[in-house]
């Protein structure tokens, strides 16, 4: 995530090997440069969004930028990726977002930084087909709280869980939020792995320092990706068999593990 207001930053953040780019139009950017950034932002996406996964995040719907920064991506139209919504807490939030769109393709994503969030995640979930991803937002969340953001990262399992759920549910992404450092150190790499591990999906960063590890962290190695497409090849080679069942390595293959073999190829970039 890159501020909208900075060209240098935003510039370097879309010619980094970054999966995505989001560029802020809320936290990162003051109210004076709230009308340069929103023309900047799109003047952006205008520029780069042929060429990769870029997207936008508005200020929050209780805002006077609000408005005009969705009719402003409304008209950035298939070179923008999505709107990412800062926090969401009802149903009404996305479907507002989803209205104002119109018919552009660029779809939509869910910051889930307040307790309401939290606690309504499920419902925010299905509120509208053009959602794909939930991203927790935790520096927001924690002060909603009175926590302090910087805790432990298996503190936040309460919350971690309960997007996760409502995101494989409704089949969508479960973004993990950006570690609250710049260094890609030891407690960034746990933190990472452990929610990668928890099924994320992947992660924001707030510094290009962090990418790589984000990077190799949430990619999964070739291993994983050879053993996902023998699973996948040896269910279909029994299914065209008419196999009750399939073995493969002593293991008894079954669509639990079919499902896990497709998420691993699909974050590894592959073709099901």
């Amino acid at each position: 995530m890159a501020p909208a207001s900075d060209l240098r930053k935003a510039t370097k953040a879309l010619e980094s090997d970054a999966d995505e780019v989001v560029l802020d139009l809320e936290d990162a950017v003051t109210p004076a440069n709230k009308e340069s950034a929103r023309t900047a932002a799109v003047d952006l996406i205008g520029r780069y969004g042929d060429g990769r996964t870029a997207s936008i995040r508005i200020n929050g719907a209780d805002s006077e930028w609000y408005t005009e920064d969705l009719a402003a991506c409304a008209t950035c139209g298939a070179t923008l990726a999505s709107v990412v919504v800062p926090k969401a807490q009802s149903a009404t939030d996305l479907q507002r977002a989803d209205a104002a769109l119109g018919d552009s393709p660029t779809r939509l994503q869910a910051l889930i930084e307040t307790p309401v969030g939290v606690r309504d995640v499920g419902l925010l979930a299905t509120a509208t087909d053009r959602l794909d991803a939930f991203v927790i937002g935790y520096a927001d969340l924690a002060a909603a709280l009175g926590r302090r953001a910087a805790m432990r990262h298996d503190s936040w399992i309460v919350v971690q869980d309960a997007v996760l759920i409502a995101a494989r549910a409704a089949g969508i992404s479960a973004v993990d939020g950006p570690h609250l450092t710049i260094a890609a150190d030891d407690d960034f790499r746990t933190a990472k792995t452990w929610v990668r591990d928890l099924g994320f999906d992947g992660t924001w960063v707030i510094h290009p320092a962090q990418l790589a590890t984000a990077t190799e962290i949430f990619t999964p190695d070739q291993a994983s990706v050879d053993d996902a497409r023998r699973v996948l090849d040896a269910l279909a080679a029994g299914e065209r068999s008419g196999a009750g069942a399939v073995e493969l390595d002593g293991r008894m293959l079954d669509e639990a593990l079919a499902v896990s073999a497709r998420r691993i190829l699909a974050n590894a970039g592959q073709a099901l």
